[in-house]
């Protein structure tokens, strides 16, 4: 059983992308198994989360792993004054597999480099995030039948959010064509747009968010301005709510065209916007619990062909 640390998106070809959506795709079709049964699943979070803990919470339940971990830094060694480096070790002798937060760049990368089983990196400071990367990955594929060739346009936060510097990274192989959208206080860092070049991949700059301006776009992708990165709050009060998308900016949007948000939002997309059939990330967060389980298989050896030919699938009562 080949065992995998899961730290970038990064390291994955895109054979290994489409390999591992198609994995999501049949935990998908049925999401109660008990692949992992006998296995305990460590969940460590350094910084606070709500829909990516539970989500791995809920994947790993959901494939008969059993749980353990902690929701808040504060709880845990660490206030002791224990070093990373031991907290995985120590974690290690009780776990299978750990997925981990941490609000520190490179954290992800380092705990792989120590831990003796699989890490799965659920977010690196402003780093990486590559986990929800692949469930954006799905939720892409869903709703577009392909990953080729789209008008991705990325907007808001787009100098801490990991979420779309993971997206950059992993839509290398599928010829997008992104648009940024930004104040030029959270405009793209400079390392992605040569990560851009570098790779062949097309790229615009705008600070303008209208109805013309997102009419060509195949997916939204909406994010929030994160407080919690600004160590100036005045700047943070002055671009907060700089980009808000409303229903009515949605009216000369492409039929196909989906708006995406990695959650938890705040003031960026207005209540108004949730019926419209454009909407689609709150079945976006449903999409996580496939991808999550894909992730935590494919770290723990477990293969395609082991899921399609699972005989522990339990039928939902619901």
């Amino acid at each position: 059983m080949d065992k995998h640390n899961f730290v970038t998106i990064a390291d994955l070809s895109k054979e290994k992308i489409m390999y591992l959506l198609a994995m999501a795709k049949e935990f998908e079709k049925h999401p109660n198994r008990e692949l992992l049964k006998g296995k305990v699943v460590a969940t460590l979070f350094f910084e606070p989360s709500t829909r990516t803990q539970l989500s791995f919470q809920t994947a790993a339940n959901r494939l008969g792993a059993r749980v353990i971990g902690f929701s808040d830094a504060k709880t845990s060694s660490t206030t002791k004054g224990e070093t990373l480096k031991d907290t995985i070790l120590m974690v290690s002798n009780y776990a299978d597999i750990i997925a981990m937060r941490h609000y520190i760049e490179g954290a992800a990368q380092y705990a792989s480099e120590v831990a003796p089983i699989p890490i799965v990196n659920a977010g690196d400071g402003a780093h990486m995030h590559p986990s929800q990367c692949l469930l954006d990955l799905y939720s892409i594929y869903k709703t577009q039948g392909t990953l080729e060739n789209l008008n991705i346009y990325l907007v808001g936060d787009l100098k801490y959010g990991r979420t779309v510097h993971s997206l950059i990274t992993a839509m290398r192989h599928f010829h997008p064509v992104f648009h940024f959208i930004a104040p030029k206080e959270l405009a793209m860092p400079q390392e992605y747009k040569l990560y851009c070049k570098a790779h062949d991949i097309e790229f615009h700059e705008h600070t303008a968010f209208n109805e013309e301006e997102i009419a060509d776009a195949d997916i939204l992708y909406m994010t929030r301005v994160q407080k919690e990165r600004f160590s100036d709050l005045m700047e943070y009060e002055r671009v907060k709510n700089v980009y808000i998308l409303r229903n009515s900016m949605l009216a000369k949007a492409k039929p196909n065209m989906k708006i995406m948000h990695p959650l938890p939002r705040v003031n960026e997309i207005a209540y108004d916007v949730d019926s419209n059939p454009h909407a689609y990330y709150i079945q976006q967060a449903q999409n996580g619990l496939y991808a999550r389980e894909a992730i935590f298989c494919y770290c723990l050896g477990i293969t395609l062909d082991d899921v399609k030919n699972d005989k522990t699938i339990i039928e939902s009562q619901f």
